[in-house]
């Protein structure tokens, strides 16, 4: 079953959107690759990701803001004869992303951020104490590369 690969914004909306979790990909100042699952939002070309202000991730990103962000969704087994283990495969829906990390500062900003990524969890928006917001590290990926790929969907 043969895999399409498509930059079309809807439908890698489509797969984002079920998506509870992305992969980002990192490399530290050794070459070393570090990949992490992570919640997230996403609008617009853009993913927003949070974390701790310390920490070795945060480090890795500070050193080196280019990532690699994996989605993934949708998996299904199929086969084509059952007895035949070079014909089973996966369906799947996938966005592979490719960016640089932004951090962002401004108060405003990163409440309106948080409350997309609650939004895709729960829903709602949510009101924060200044301590909450000023204690969490939030990025900013704007996309420079986004590829969705449909294996055994079309």
């Amino acid at each position: 079953m043969a895999a399409n690969t498509t930059s079309n914004p809807q439908k890698i909306r489509e797969i984002i959107d079920k998506c509870d979790t992305c992969f980002v990909g990192m490399s530290d100042n050794y070459g070393r690759p570090y990949v992490l699952p992570f919640n997230f939002g996403y609008e617009e070309g853009y993913i927003y990701l949070h974390m701790a202000t310390e920490g070795r991730k945060i480090n890795t990103l500070r050193d080196n803001p280019r990532v690699c962000i994996a989605f993934s969704t949708d998996h299904e087994l199929f086969h084509r004869n059952e007895g035949v283990a070079c014909s089973y495969g996966m369906k799947y829906r996938s966005v592979l992303a490719e960016g640089t990390v932004e951090f962002i500062e401004d108060y405003d900003e990163k409440v309106r951020i948080l409350n997309v990524t609650m939004q895709k969890y729960t829903g709602r928006d949510f009101n924060y104490n200044p301590p909450a917001v000023n204690n969490v590290c939030i990025c900013r990926v704007k996309t420079d590369n986004i590829q969705a790929r449909l294996s055994g969907y079309f």
